[in-house]
């Protein structure tokens, strides 16, 4: 059993918020391979779903961003899942609009979500990073991701999450380079290279 995390802050005031991009790519992901009806469910709201020949349980944690710990901790203790095999999709500030990486373990860059995840299982799972960008202020950045994406950026925000439930097969094995570099060249294919500004395609 895999598991696959989208942090996120429960509520429709939340719902187009960039901090949600996680929950956005997993709804995604539920989407794309016929997941079960969510339920409510340790903390969370969780799917069951096939993906490629993989089960994987996708969870949404229901807490807050800041005890995102407690639904991961419990879920993975029910099914007894390591470290290794749990993914969570999350924002990045420190990586560009429109681009995603994977690495395993590291920092958590003050983002919350990890944070609380890290100390309640460890620190060595895997981390889909969103790039959202960063509004070049520190003192900007707590309006910035708690802020809805713009009109401009729906669309590729859009693209990254169909492009991520349509490589999934991937990351529910455990091929995170191929993963990346699939959902890196669906996202150069639909013209998201560069994004410039809100919503700006790079050209050529």
């Amino acid at each position: 059993m895999q598991l696959i995390v989208g942090l996120g802050n429960p509520g429709d005031r939340y719902a187009r918020n960039r901090h949600n991009i996680g929950f956005m790519a997993v709804e995604a992901v539920a989407r794309a391979h016929n997941a079960a009806p969510w339920r409510k469910r340790f903390h969370g709201l969780t799917a069951e779903a096939v993906i490629g020949t993989r089960r994987a349980l996708l969870l949404l944690p229901q807490t807050f961003m800041n005890e995102s710990g407690v639904a991961v901790a419990e879920a993975a203790q029910f099914y007894k899942i390591p470290l290794s095999d749990i993914a969570v999709l999350h924002d990045e500030l420190d990586l560009a609009p429109a681009k995603l990486r994977v690495k395993t373990g590291g920092g958590n860059a003050g983002h919350n979500g990890l944070r609380s995840i890290s100390a309640h299982i460890g620190n060595d799972y895997r981390r889909v990073r969103l790039g959202i960008g960063h509004p070049g202020d520190k003192a900007r950045v707590h309006g910035y991701v708690l802020g809805d994406f713009g009109k401009g950026e729906f669309e590729w925000v859009d693209d990254l999450c169909r492009a991520i439930a349509d490589s999934a097969e991937l990351l529910a094995k455990g091929e995170d380079a191929s993963f990346q570099n699939r959902v890196h060249l669906a996202m150069e294919a639909r013209g998201w290279k560069d994004v410039k500004g809100v919503g700006e395609r790079s050209q050529g």
